[in-house]
């Protein structure tokens, strides 16, 4: 996987950057990438108990928006960490690191589903749509080299971040505050439905793009 080219367009790439570069000159030698992996699943954990626990009590939120922090500065800075020191391990990075991000994201569709704030089916819709997005990914890096890791500007960082957006307002504005709005679904829910709507186009719109761009690369031949 060291010929692959990553390529990050998210809203945030400029200032997550910025950031990376700053925490990694900064980390203590004794710090490896396996140990910030390791930080980043237990964010993960954190996460899927924070929204769990939120089921009994909302302030829980605080808990998985946490996690969602702890999970970004282990999940975004074991790569930087390998790369600066230069001691990347390129197979076994992706290996382990996606592998360990598919287990993450079906720990938080579980967890928003156990919490009730988001209906169980539109948390695996969601899920479901998300994945595709990832093996998109995947497949385009096999046929043109460049790994994605962002699609119409949203990447996981982007995605942490409405997720602690939106754990915020579930806190201040629970939904059962709007239900007399006459709206079909509480506001997480329809939030919720709006992305994966939103998602499905982006890989419909992305797929149909690199389709064309590989036909060019390999044409029929007569």
């Amino acid at each position: 996987m060291d010929t692959v080219r990553r390529s990050n367009t998210g809203w945030l790439q400029g200032i997550e950057t910025f950031a990376l570069s700053w925490l990694v000159k900064r980390l203590p030698r004794r710090t490896t990438p396996n140990l910030l992996t390791t930080l980043g699943f237990v964010g993960a954990a954190i996460v899927f108990s924070g929204y769990a626990l939120a089921r009994w009590e909302p302030g829980w939120l605080w808990l998985a928006s946490a996690g969602f922090l702890i999970n970004w500065f282990g999940d975004s800075l074991d790569g930087t960490l390998a790369r600066y020191r230069k001691i990347e391990r390129p197979k076994f990075g992706y290996f382990l690191d996606n592998t360990l991000d598919v287990i993450e994201q079906f720990m938080l569709a579980v967890g928003i589903g156990i919490s009730g704030f988001i209906r169980w089916d539109l948390a695996f819709l969601a899920l479901s749509v998300f994945l595709m997005i990832s093996i998109l990914s995947f497949v385009r890096a096999t046929v043109s080299g460049e790994f994605r890791i962002a699609y119409g500007g949203m990447g996981l960082t982007e995605m942490r971040l409405a997720f602690v957006i939106l754990n915020a307002l579930m806190y201040f504005i629970p939904p059962q505050t709007l239900s007399g709005l006459g709206l079909p679904l509480s506001y997480p829910n329809l939030l919720s439905l709006t992305w994966s709507a939103a998602a499905m186009a982006t890989f419909l719109i992305s797929w149909l793009k690199q389709i064309r761009e590989v036909a060019r690369e390999d044409p029929v031949l007569d």
